[in-house]
């Protein structure tokens, strides 16, 4: 097979390539490394989805996994041994810079691996490198970064999403078969949504958090980004389970994910249709697609619910108070002298003024933003009026996923209310990059598991995304929902959804535009 050929393949096809020998591990993660050199570039000409490329480490991993396939440990080797991944880079690894985008970190190298880190190196996955995202995960564009912004393969005038943009971006460019990423308010579904890949927010506690940079400790959870449901499982049941190292880490085995996910049957399945999202604010050409592909699950088998989910409207408030508090908190250690990069003013400083000099040049606009807004709402004479109410209301959002899923298995939404938002367009509209969290923020204040799958075209020819929501611990059930759905639009679009992305060459790249 030709280079070209090698990264078109799904992540379970490339384990099943190298599993017969078909081609090496060097020849894939070698393929992977040309295609990032070819249409990556940098945040002023290229898709920016790499802050830093792992390629001698890479390479040697997939040279042991050659030389231990073609040897008498062949059978030793885990199934997805030699598939490279990508990271995004608010999760620490060892050898690797670790910066979360932004100055404050720059050129920090983490002494220890997060745990679903080592997870993958234990299984001989070669690490490709770190992926560009919103600084500290605070954004839903990825052009919060301080180190640039990453563009949409789609259409490189359009952001990817955020803040794991630069994760769903390389999958979607074929430079790497599927990656890790983290979601706090949507960071994994709306890039999936946005660039025609899957993203997955696992149950809250189903994967460690152990390693992984905290922007809202209550909230955030890793999880894959990759261009086929059935990879998504794969990946999710190699780095899910109990971590002794995580407080929050469930006692919970997550075996059947890749099985439930290629079962392809929607027979009998009970699909809830939330009535309060579907109001003003959702493109028309949003909700065309949604309604069409109700009407085709129904026509599948499926049994298509309304159901009502009343406080449901109040979850975007109470997230935009409750995670920039607990931002502010998390925040708080990077003050150039406990943590993060030092800045000493000229004169005889005060320790306040290192520090106030400190942040000040190391966080970003965005992040400023939401430490003021989240130390406001924790100070005194306001918690109460303001974090108190807002964790009053947080207990609302679960009780209704638990009163819906009573009568439905799975709901579905679109994963966001639009398509991907030209760049530059947020950046002085900070409500309206919030508002665009509005469907998956829910998810996570229930802490349920939600999958984003591609949905079809919408305005412009971009991707739009279609979320499945389940009750916690429900991964198989969510993962059948949206493999048997893949898999009716995969026959409705004649190939799978991945195939129709742009083609890009250096030349498209250069001028900023699609053939």
């Amino acid at each position: 097979m030709t280079p070209a050929e090698l990264i078109r393949l799904t992540a379970l096809e490339m384990a099943e390539g190298l599993r017969n020998k078909t081609f090496s591990s060097v020849e894939l993660t070698r393929a992977h490394f040309a295609r990032i050199h070819e249409v990556d570039g940098t945040a002023e000409a290229g898709i920016h989805a790499f802050l830093h490329l792992n390629e001698t480490e890479a390479l040697r991993v997939a040279a042991e996994v050659d030389e231990l396939r073609a040897g008498s440990q062949a059978d030793t080797l885990h199934p997805y041994a030699g598939v490279p991944i990508a990271v995004k880079d608010n999760i620490v690894t060892i050898g690797q810079p670790t910066t979360a985008a932004s100055k404050m970190l720059e050129g920090w190298m983490s002494p220890y691996d997060a745990t679903v880190v080592r997870k993958i190196r234990e299984a001989k996955l070669p690490i490709l490198g770190k992926t560009n995202m919103d600084e500290f995960a605070m954004g839903s564009t990825t052009e919060h970064s301080a180190f640039g912004t990453t563009r949409n393969p789609w259409d490189l005038g359009r952001t990817p999403g955020g803040s794991g943009g630069g994760s769903a971006a390389a999958v979607a460019a074929f430079m790497a078969p599927w990656a890790l990423g983290s979601d706090t308010g949507g960071s994994i579904r709306e890039p999936a949504a946005f660039t025609g890949t899957v993203g997955t927010k696992p149950t809250y506690g189903s994967v460690s958090r152990y390693g992984l940079i905290a922007m809202a400790s209550s909230l955030d959870q890793i999880g894959p980004a990759t261009r086929t449901t059935a990879d998504a499982a794969a990946l999710h049941e190699l780095i899910g389970g109990h971590d002794q190292k995580d407080a929050t880490s469930l006692q919970t085995s997550w075996d059947g994910l890749l099985a439930a996910a290629q079962r392809r049957d929607l027979s009998g399945l009970r699909i809830g249709v939330l009535s309060e999202l579907q109001g003003p604010g959702f493109s028309d050409g949003m909700r065309r697609r949604v309604d069409q592909i109700l009407e085709m699950l129904g026509e599948a088998g499926a049994e298509v619910i309304t159901v009502d989910a009343p406080h449901m409207r109040y979850a975007l408030p109470a997230y935009y108070l409750i995670m920039p508090s607990e931002v502010s908190s998390n925040m708080a250690r990077y003050d150039g002298l406990r943590y993060g990069n030092r800045v000493v003013p000229p004169g005889d400083a005060t320790v306040s003024e290192v520090m106030a000099a400190s942040r000040a040049a190391g966080f970003g606009d965005e992040v400023k933003r939401r430490i003021i807004l989240g130390t406001y709402a924790l100070s005194a004479g306001y918690v109460d009026a303001y974090y108190g109410s807002a964790q009053r209301v947080r207990t609302l959002v679960p009780r209704d996923f638990t009163t819906a899923f009573e009568r439905v298995d799975v709901i579905h939404t679109p994963t966001a209310p639009t398509v991907a938002v030209p760049i530059g367009e947020q950046l002085s509209d900070p409500m309206s990059m919030y508002l665009n969290d509005v469907l998956t923020i829910p998810a996570n204040l229930a802490g349920i598991p939600a999958v984003s799958i591609p949905g079809g075209l919408a305005e412009h020819d971009m991707p739009l995304g279609l979320q499945f929501q389940g009750p916690p611990r429900a991964e198989e059930t969510v993962y059948r929902a949206a493999g048997a759905v893949e898999h009716l639009l995969e026959q409705d679009f004649g190939a799978p959804f991945y195939t129709r992305a742009p083609e890009l060459t250096p030349a498209i790249i250069a001028e900023g535009e699609h053939e």
